[in-house]
C-alpha cells in the first residue's frame, strides 16, 4: 500500500509539471487576458511555451514591444532596476510549426531573422489579421493559440499606453524619454506578472474557429520592406531594443 501511494503521489507531482494545458490566464500590470492554446495541432510549439509557464520564466517579465495595429509581444525580459533589460533564461529552440494563419487575436512565437526553427521564448499577439507577411515570412511564424473572452480589450489598451520607441511607458514624459540620463522605474513598464493555467483539458480547443495557413506554400526568404513588419514580430527587436536602451530611449512615438 505505501508503495502504491508512493506511486500514485509521484504521478500526481509530475502530472501538475507536464500538464499539457488548453487555457491559460496572462495576469499583466494592466487587466488580465486568456488564450486558448492549440495543443493538439501545434504540439512542440505549446509544450515549449507551458515549459516557461511551468517554471515561471514569464513571471515578472515586461511588455517590451508594442506597434498598435500590428502587434503586442512579450516574454523575453525582465526589469531588474536599470536598462538595457535583462533577458531571461531561454531553452533550446522550438521547431517550427506554421499551420495556423496570423490573423486577429492569435498567438504566435517570435523568432531570429531567416531562422525558421529559432522560436525561444518569446511570443507576440496579432491585433489585426497580419496573415498576408507574417504566414509566409521566415518560414512562417507559428500561431500556437487564440485570445478568448473579452481579452483583446486588454490587449488594444496596452497597445494604446504611449511608448518610447516601441516600447510601452506609463507615465513617462516626452522629455524623459529624450533624455539619455533618466531611466523609467519598474511601475512605467506594462508587466507580465505571471501566467496560470486555468483549464488542462487538452480537447477545449475543439470548439474554437481556426484559419489555416494557406499561404505558407509561397514562403520567401526576404523579409517584409515595411519598417514595422520587418523585425515580423520581433525576429531582431531584442537585441535593437538592447542597444536603444543603453543609449537612452528613442523619441516617444504616439
Amino acid at each position: 500500500m505505501f508503495k502504491l501511494n508512493t506511486l500514485l503521489l509521484a504521478s500526481a507531482m509530475l502530472g501538475s509539471v507536464t500538464a499539457n494545458a488548453t487555457i491559460v490566464e496572462f495576469q499583466t500590470s494592466h487587466g488580465s487576458f486568456q488564450v486558448n492554446l492549440y495543443d493538439q495541432s501545434t504540439p512542440k510549439t505549446v509544450e515549449n511555451f507551458l515549459q516557461y509557464v511551468n517554471n515561471e520564466r514569464y513571471s515578472d517579465t515586461v511588455i517590451h514591444r508594442v506597434i498598435p495595429e500590428f502587434v503586442v509581444q512579450g516574454g523575453g525580459f525582465t526589469y531588474e532596476g536599470k536598462v538595457p533589460l535583462d533577458a531571461i533564461e531561454t531553452y533550446n529552440a522550438v521547431e517550427n510549426e506554421p499551420k495556423w494563419s496570423n490573423v486577429k487575436g492569435t498567438i504566435a512565437m517570435a523568432k531570429v531573422a531567416y531562422k525558421p526553427d529559432s522560436a525561444t521564448s518569446q511570443w507576440f499577439i496579432n491585433l489585426e489579421d497580419n496573415s498576408s507577411n507574417l504566414d509566409v515570412e521566415n518560414g512562417g511564424y507559428t500561431v500556437f493559440g487564440q485570445v478568448i473572452g473579452d481579452g483583446m480589450e486588454v490587449l488594444e489598451a496596452i497597445a494604446q499606453i504611449p511608448r518610447c520607441g516601441n516600447v510601452p511607458l506609463v507615465n513617462f514624459t516626452d522629455e524623459q524619454c529624450k533624455d539619455t540620463e533618466t531611466d523609467p522605474g519598474a511601475a512605467n513598464f506594462v508587466t507580465l506578472n505571471a501566467i496560470t493555467v486555468l483549464d488542462d483539458d487538452p480537447n477545449s480547443a475543439a470548439g474554437l474557429t481556426q484559419k489555416a495557413n494557406t499561404l505558407i506554400d509561397q514562403v520567401t526568404d526576404k523579409p517584409s520592406t515595411d519598417q514595422d513588419s520587418g523585425s515580423s514580430g520581433g525576429s531582431m527587436f531584442a537585441g535593437l531594443f538592447l542597444l536603444a536602451a543603453a543609449l537612452g530611449f528613442r523619441r516617444r512615438v504616439k
